[in-house]
């Protein structure tokens, strides 16, 4: 074991070995989902491939570009990682590669494909197509967040509201009906006991919530964990179909930016179906890529999986059957952003009445409760 990452550097160079990076091992207490993990802005990153583009595009060579584009970076963890690039870069690294060694701080998407551009040569169309690619997918993903906000603020001030009237206003009520000689209703005694266990536990369940959330996140980092709830998130009514439209246009982007820089089928199917998020759609899709290597088409792999729809699947066919098939992806995507587009729409419109009538029910629910054995008490003294 070495003192320290610098002299372990020294060890290793000296035996004839070329160091990547030297990361020290046991940081927070060796507890996996305690360790923070600092990501690149995706604005950042567009940024930075944006302007590499347009520096080699100028006849800038790739060193000078890296070492200028490092120096301007405002993020510190971007920087230092674009240090290590650069320094891989200026002792004979490929580009691809120094992406890759960092890594899944990066897209395994990027960095093959860089490699496909170094390989054919087009280093700069194939940068663009993946700024556009970034483009795309950053601008579809800032529409599903902002019309999902509403809807979720609508259900944070709801209970919000709900823990107030449990917590302070139906509490105030309970002294009062101390004096009634008659039998509160069920509903009454119910809602009146609840608000007591909030009170007497109050502490004990926020700390409790919070453990609990911080558990199902730390188990939603493993991958069965993360497998499991993707499945779920699937099944959602709305939701579900969005987040399976966005799987199925990222991979088919994804495939059409791999293939027309110049990426074999096998190896582009396989880095696009592991860079969808969903982990899911990514597992079945990534079922066909022994198939593809035996032989058998893409459309009839995707097809075996049930997870394309058939407009989709006849645009594949197309594409294969013209030698159009990069092309033809990218209508394919273009089909499912429309789709998005359409899902997004209908649960936004759904999604805002449904929540508010819910969470009036509930609220209506509780103080009807509370109130119904003063209004028993009124008629009966009428």
């Amino acid at each position: 074991m070495a003192g320290s990452e610098e002299a372990l550097r020294h060890e290793l160079e000296a035996e004839g070995l070329h160091v990547f990076s030297v990361t020290r091992a046991g940081s927070a207490m060796g507890i996996p989902f305690l360790r923070r993990r600092e990501k690149v802005p995706s604005v950042d990153f567009l940024l930075f491939n944006t302007q590499l583009r347009t520096l080699l595009h100028a006849g800038l060579p790739l060193a000078q570009s890296l070492e200028l584009l490092k120096a301007q970076q405002t993020a510190s963890h971007f920087r230092a990682l674009l240090d290590k690039v650069h320094q891989q870069v200026t002792t004979g690294i490929a580009l691809s590669d120094a992406f890759a060694s960092l890594g899944d701080v990066f897209p395994r998407l990027y960095s093959n494909t860089l490699r496909a551009g170094e390989q054919s040569g087009e280093l700069e169309s194939v940068l663009q197509r993946f700024v556009e690619y970034q483009r795309i997918v950053e601008e579809m993903r800032k529409k599903i967040v902002a019309a999902l906000t509403y809807p979720a603020v609508l259900v944070f001030l709801s209970v919000c509201l709900i823990i107030l009237l449990v917590a302070k206003v139906i509490p105030s009520f309970a002294g009062f009906y101390v004096s009634f000689e008659s039998e509160l209703p069920l509903p009454t005694r119910f809602v009146l006991g609840l608000s007591d266990f909030v009170q007497g536990n109050f502490f004990l369940l926020v700390f409790g919530g919070i453990a609990a959330v911080f558990g199902f996140k730390a188990w939603v980092r493993t991958p069965g964990g993360r497998l499991i709830t993707d499945r779920w998130r699937l099944k959602i009514p709305l939701v579900g179909r969005l987040a399976h439209l966005f799987s199925l246009s990222q991979f088919s982007r994804s495939l059409s930016v791999l293939l027309s820089g110049g990426t074999p089928m096998v190896p582009a199917l396989e880095t696009a179906a592991s860079s969808i998020n969903n982990t899911w759609v990514s597992k079945l899709l990534m079922s066909c890529v022994q198939e593809v290597r035996e032989g058998r088409s893409l459309s009839d792999s995707v097809e075996d999986t049930g997870i394309t729809p058939a407009m989709a699947l006849a645009m594949m066919r197309v594409g294969e059957a013209t030698g159009a098939l990069p092309e033809m992806l990218v209508h394919t995507s273009e089909f499912f952003d429309e789709e998005i587009e359409f899902a997004l729409g209908r649960m936004v419109s759904m999604f805002e009445p449904l929540i508010l009538v819910v969470m009036g029910v509930i609220v209506a629910g509780l103080l009807l409760a509370v109130y119904y054995p003063l209004l028993t008490l009124v008629t009966k003294i009428g």
